[in-house]
């Protein structure tokens, strides 16, 4: 039950001025324990904090007072129907007067746009209801069966994010898009079924993996700064671990790595672990993508018009919109760089020059970078696959780092992508 010296707090930094009637919100968890609230899109629309780390020595001076009255009525939070929990990991909350976005200009050759922070939407009176997936949902199965679901999904071209074992919205639309791939019906809950086509499609779910003096050696950086002027100072935005590095190899999040391999030493070469076999990327030729924004989901497809891909995607906010119609792909870079400009960017805290930032997969734009004909609207990775699908994007489409390599390359410039709502 949230303690009465307590606040809510929105992703801009602002004081939430009122409280969400019951089945308005979901209410969740973020990386640090802290209760967070979530639209029925998987949007963040406050976090609770305590108010003296909020606003120690100012709490009279700059805010009103009728706030206060707002912990009083949080009380009964855990007593209405309609709460739900969704072991969801998304963005922790920005420091007040922080970073202002705005939407970007045209960018010249080599710069891409920024999309490192998840922009989210104001939060709405009434938000519009979550899309709906004809599947038999998962009930009540184990971390090793959802994780063997997960594993025959991504296998089959149709991407539920993050491996990490948990049921969810980026499980559940998978299993919606591959029931319209295949014209089929995929029971979760029947877990022979579901090991059988493992079987088929390459094995099972859990393999051992041993861990190369490479993989050891990296190249690390130890910690990748928020400020693009100290980023501009790396040689290079690489993973800040052995763990990441892997995580992100086999699809897997990091916490679940580590929890399937207790007391291990991923430093050490030699070493034997446990991973997901998600198989081979896919391969074709992909004609169009479709961008569904309701969904939070992309969608490509041949020439045939049959579908190749489908993967779990952030795109856009109500403030930085993505675009609406058709557009088409102009370029694409693998491991790009990203060039921030004052005069074109959003001002990044006292930034006022024009700033290199090197490529890598903790990079802006992860590991690829898609220009789309729209000006400064794009396809790119992500230094955050557990936020993809759960979180806003400043109007681009963002995939975690894994989809969006294997989208590249099966697009050619020229392919078309649609926007829908």
């Amino acid at each position: 039950m949230p303690e009465s010296s307590t606040l809510l707090v929105t992703p801009e930094g602002d004081l939430l001025g009122f409280v969400p009637e019951a089945g308005e919100v979901i209410i969740s968890r973020d990386r640090m324990g802290r209760r967070i609230l979530l639209d029925h899109y998987g949007n963040l629309v406050a976090t609770e904090v305590p108010s003296e780390a909020y606003y120690p020595r100012q709490r009279n001076t700059r805010y009103p007072a009728e706030y206060d009255d707002l912990n009083n009525r949080r009380a009964a939070w855990n007593d209405q129907p309609g709460w739900q929990e969704d072991d969801v990991i998304t963005g922790t909350v920005p420091a007040p007067g922080g970073i202002d976005r705005q939407p970007l200009q045209e960018p010249g050759e080599g710069i891409y746009p920024n999309d490192d922070t998840p922009a989210m939407a104001a939060p709405q009176p009434a938000p519009a209801p979550a899309p709906h997936y004809n599947i038999i949902e998962p009930k009540g199965r184990t971390t090793a069966e959802i994780t063997a679901l997960q594993v025959f999904l991504d296998r089959e071209g149709i991407s539920p994010g993050v491996i990490d074992g948990k049921v969810g919205q980026n499980v559940n639309k998978a299993i919606d898009a591959w029931q319209k791939k295949t014209g089929e019906t995929l029971d979760p809950n029947n877990v022979d079924d579901i090991l059988e086509r493992l079987r088929l499609s390459g094995g099972l779910a859990i393999m051992t993996y041993t861990i190369t003096p490479g993989d050891a050696a990296g190249p690390f950086v130890a910690a990748i700064p928020e400020d693009y002027a100290h980023k501009a100072m790396l040689p290079a935005l690489s993973y800040t671990s052995t763990v990441e590095m892997l995580a992100e190899r086999f699809h897997m999040d990091e916490n679940y790595l580590r929890a399937l391999n207790p007391n291990v030493d991923f430093t050490i070469p030699g070493t034997i672990i446990k991973v997901v076999d998600v198989g081979q990327p896919q391969t074709g030729q992909v004609a169009k993508i479709v961008a569904d924004k309701g969904r939070k989901q992309v969608f490509a497809y041949d020439q045939a018009g049959g579908l190749i891909a489908a993967y779990p995607a952030s795109i856009g906010s109500s403030d930085t919109p993505s675009p609406s119609g058709t557009v088409t792909v102009e370029r694409v870079a693998l491991n790009p760089g990203y060039t921030y400009n004052p005069k074109i960017n959003f001002k990044q805290g006292n930034n006022d020059k024009i700033l290199n930032i090197p490529p890598g997969p903790n990079g802006p734009v992860g590991t690829v970078w898609m220009a789309l004909s729209k000006p400064t609207y794009g396809i790119h990775g992500t230094p955050e696959p557990s936020k993809i699908g759960r979180t806003q994007s400043h109007g681009c489409i963002r995939l975690s780092n894994w989809d969006a390599t294997e989208l590249a390359k099966m697009v050619k410039p020229g392919v078309t992508v649609e926007f829908i709502d």
